[in-house]
């Protein structure tokens, strides 16, 4: 073997390259651990980036425990206390869909600094970029879940079944890291940051106050309530409270699969072709 030949099979095989130019699947697990410790890293350098997985449980829950949940409480037939079992499983599903909102601004700013180009320079599965990206968005979100808890217990909530929590922490994980794929090729397509956000803002805000996480739809009009049927937000959330509180459980939890599913086989290839095309 000569020693251009010795040297090509080196370097080919230190990227992680088969002989036909693909990346094997061991070297794409390799890449993305290798992008999640560069972001995490970014994170420790930039702790300020965590504000919104630190503050956002504490501020919402306070906010409508204290600000609504007497009269919607009064509602539920219960009071404050009632209102405090409802809201903080709504508010574990929403979180899912905040996070989701940061990966996509995060991923546009990327782009803007050079920082994708870099990675599309090198040997490494485009894939991975993006599963890097997921992967320390749902570390953001477990933390911020956690803290919610937390404060949840603090003002009230009484946790009865711990495995009922867990189950809806996973199912609140498969449900966001489903819509991440939607913010990412946001993130990929729009301009800047602030188109991001300002689009996330436009689809959150109806889906976010168009369900049960915040209140009882029963109260609502005819045609919201017909909106909040079709909402996968209020199946998150209704699974979320069946798991932790008791209640039913089996449609909502299944709704929720299968819309996480759908997300995900839709948009992960959307995404993934998006990001190698991007100029």
């Amino acid at each position: 073997m000569s020693a251009a030949t010795a040297t090509t099979d080196t370097t080919t095989a230190g990227s992680g390259l088969r002989a036909d130019g693909r990346i094997s699947p061991r070297s794409h697990l390799r890449h993305t651990g290798a992008l999640v410790r560069r972001n995490l890293l970014w994170i420790r350098q930039d702790p300020e980036s965590m504000f919104d997985a630190v503050l956002f449980p504490i501020v919402f829950t306070l906010l409508f425990v204290y600000v609504f949940g007497g009269s919607i409480g009064q509602a539920l037939g219960g009071g404050q206390e009632a209102y405090v079992q409802y809201i903080v499983p709504g508010l574990m599903a929403m979180m899912g869909m905040n996070m989701a909102m940061g990966v996509g601004t995060g991923f546009n700013q990327d782009f803007n600094t050079g920082v994708m180009d870099r990675f599309r320079s090198l040997p490494i599965g485009r894939g991975s970029v993006l599963f890097a990206k997921i992967s320390v968005e749902m570390m953001r979100m477990l933390i911020a879940t956690g803290i919610l808890m937390v404060v949840g217990v603090l003002v009230g909530f009484d946790i009865t079944d711990w495995p009922g929590l867990l189950a809806a922490v996973g199912l609140s994980a498969v449900f966001g890291s489903a819509l991440m794929w939607i913010f990412l090729t946001l993130g990929v397509v729009l301009k800047n940051a602030q188109s991001v956000q300002a689009m996330g803002f436009l689809v959150l805000m109806p889906l976010q106050f168009g369900s049960s996480i915040f209140a009882p739809p029963q109260s609502m009009p005819g045609w919201l309530q017909s909106f909040t049927d079709y909402n996968p937000l209020s199946s998150l959330a209704d699974a979320a409270r069946g798991l932790m509180v008791g209640g039913p459980v089996a449609q909502d939890l299944w709704t929720t699969l299968a819309w996480s599913v759908g997300i995900t086989v839709v948009m992960a290839p959307v995404a993934i072709h998006k990001f190698r095309t991007k100029t």
